[in-house]
C-alpha cells in the first residue's frame, strides 16, 4: 500500500486556533476595550471618511486635464 502522502498531520495550535476561532462567540464579553473598539470601527472611522469625502466632494477634476492645468475646480 505505502504512505498515504494526502495526509498531514495536525498542528496542536493550529488546531487550538481553529477551536478558538469557532467558539468566539461563547466567550465573548463586553469590557471597557471591546466596547471601545466596537464604536470606533462601526461609527467613528466610517464618519471620519464621510466627513473627509463630503468636504472634499468634487473639489478636484483629474479627467482630461493636461499638464499645467489646475485640477481645482474653486
Amino acid at each position: 500500500m505505502g504512505m498515504k502522502h494526502y495526509k498531514i498531520a495536525m498542528d496542536p495550535a493550529l488546531v487550538r486556533w481553529n477551536e478558538m476561532q469557532q467558539n468566539r462567540y461563547k466567550y465573548f464579553r463586553w469590557t471597557p476595550r471591546t466596547a471601545w473598539l466596537s464604536f470606533a470601527y462601526v461609527i467613528l472611522v466610517p464618519s471620519i471618511i464621510g466627513v473627509i469625502g463630503y468636504s472634499t466632494d468634487g473639489k478636484w477634476d483629474l479627467r482630461a486635464k493636461r499638464r499645467g492645468d489646475d485640477i481645482r475646480e474653486y
